[in-house]
């Protein structure tokens, strides 16, 4: 489903979102049914929704957050997101997490209706998992999807 320009909703980003659900993970995958890991996930909403990527994401390792220096996940959702403040975030908007304070943000998902994340979890699949307090307080992001 690539929308016409302008008429991309946030309940389109869940539902692009929900398609992705028992994926299995896959590190650098981003193709619903195949195999991906969280910023697969996002990669392959965006290309449902729009049509072609805004950037390529290069290679990385699975421990690219702890070899990097600056914020490279955050710094690629402002680049193409729309940065908003957490407590604005509703369905439809992307969450990027870091998982202690200090290190780099290294995990993202998308918010959920009735307080849930739709994410790819390491080692299993995509899932829909509730947003509690342990994954609100590493937020370190959220945004939303450009015209949603």
């Amino acid at each position: 489903m690539i929308a016409a320009p302008g008429s991309i909703q946030r309940r389109d980003v869940v539902a692009a979102a929900e398609t992705f659900l028992g994926t299995p993970y896959r590190h650098q995958g981003s193709r619903r049914g195949v195999g991906c890991d969280c910023l697969g996930l996002v990669r392959g909403i965006w290309r449902e929704l729009y049509g072609r990527e805004p950037e390529i994401a290069g290679p990385y390792t699975p421990d690219w957050a702890e070899r990097t220096v600056g914020e490279p996940l955050l710094e690629a959702a402002r680049r193409h997101f729309h940065d908003i403040r957490q407590e604005e975030a509703e369905p439809g908007d992307l969450l990027v997490f870091r998982w202690r304070t200090g290190v780099t943000a290294k995990h993202c998902g998308i918010l959920a209706p009735e307080g849930r994340l739709i994410h790819a979890y390491e080692g299993a699949a995509v899932v829909s998992s509730p947003l509690g307090s342990a994954w609100i307080r590493r937020t370190a992001g959220a945004f939303r999807f450009p015209e949603a």
